[in-house]
């Protein structure tokens, strides 16, 4: 791009164009557009179904929800953004390459990240305004418990948006192939838990056979504490199980912390090797979703599926939370995104919006 730049405008005008686009975050929106493009690549390749998919839209001067934003680009960037910030995570705690576990490609690779998560609302307008972020999480939440149905569209339920994603899964050979791919999450397991202080160096299966047995242990666990009492006659008798079961976790977790080598750092690993062992099981049941409802599992595939959404939606809206409480960052972002007459204009519309809720009241 620099040498394009220097044949056209000359070096000197090229350097300063390069660095305005940066400033810019020129690139930021560059690698966006080709997550968004590499998805649907990968989805053709692995499904077919190939049709035209727009890769931008016109100028937006309108905020955007954060639910609205999250449907769009969730399973297109979301999801994979995470999963490469998983294994950055695992490079920097384990990697023994010769400079430790940070190097420039890791450091491209975090740009990445956070271009994929943020993107999106980086160029949202009024995006870290701090109004418009609270009615955007009260939106969020709505959308994510409201239960689906007949008619219900993917816009107001997320169990309708969720069974929408599902739609480009039809034939075997994309079955196969998804569950396949999906099987990379138990390998990342697999080697984590060789990696555990707890484990020492033994090299045994069963070390990784008892992980499963944990994990398996877990999935019963959100089952019980998720379980809908309010069909049956015997409430209280489950809120009850779920009291002792509380608490024989706590004693067994102080028990397992004084007894053994369990360390801090273990723990965190293996909550990151089970994330990551949940989320192929999920990949692997939704291919397959005769299956799973003939085993009648599906209603807890799906709980199982909206508690990942949720927290992947919590780890995205912190940062913007977060960032919305300092009233620089919304005019910053303004001046970022339109020049100066366009800046002026926006902050005296939100003036004029905020008389009138004054007036309203």
């Amino acid at each position: 791009m620099i040498m394009g730049f220097i044949l056209e405008l000359g070096l000197f005008e090229a350097v300063f164009s390069f660095i305005t686009m940066q400033l810019q975050l020129c690139s930021v929106f560059f690698t966006f557009s080709l997550g968004t493009r590499t998805h649907y690549f990968g989805r053709t390749i692995l499904h077919g179904g190939a049709k035209y998919r727009s890769t931008g839209r016109g100028f937006v001067v309108q905020h955007i929800k954060f639910a609205e934003n999250y449907r769009l680009y969730a399973r297109s960037h979301f999801v994979k953004a995470l999963e490469v910030a998983l294994l950055l995570i695992v490079n920097i705690a384990y990697g023994y390459s010769q400079g430790g576990g940070v190097s420039l490609l890791t450091l491209t690779s975090w740009f990445l990240v956070i271009s994929w998560l943020f993107a999106p609302y980086i160029f949202n307008p009024s995006g870290f305004e701090w109004q418009k972020t609270v009615e955007d999480f009260d939106d969020w939440i709505d959308w994510l418990s409201y239960r689906g149905g007949v008619g219900v569209k993917g816009d107001n339920s997320w169990e309708s948006w969720w069974d929408e994603e599902q739609a480009h899964i039809q034939t075997l050979r994309g079955r196969i192939l998804e569950t396949i791919l999906s099987l990379r999450f138990f390998l990342f397991q697999y080697g984590i838990v060789y990696k555990l202080e707890l484990t020492g160096k033994s090299t045994s299966f069963s070390v990784y056979g008892f992980s499963w047995m944990v994990l398996i242990g877990i999935i019963l666990i959100f089952e019980i504490f998720t379980f809908n009492s309010k069909r049956l006659n015997f409430r209280l008798f489950v809120r009850f199980v779920q009291g002792v079961i509380a608490l024989s976790l706590i004693v067994a977790f102080i028990l397992i912390r004084v007894y053994t080598k369990l360390s801090v750092p273990d723990l965190f690993a293996s909550f990151l090797a089970f994330v990551a062992t949940g989320w192929g099981i999920l990949s692997i049941a939704l291919p397959w979703k005769r299956v799973v409802k003939y085993l009648g599992l599906w209603d807890s595939v799906r709980e199982f599926a909206r508690m990942y959404d949720a927290g992947m939606g919590f780890i995205i809206f912190t940062p913007i939370a977060i960032l919305s409480w300092l009233p620089f960052v919304s005019t910053f972002q303004s001046r970022l995104l339109f020049n100066q007459a366009f800046s002026r204009g926006l902050e005296i519309s939100l003036i004029l919006a905020g008389n009138k809720a004054n007036v309203q009241a």
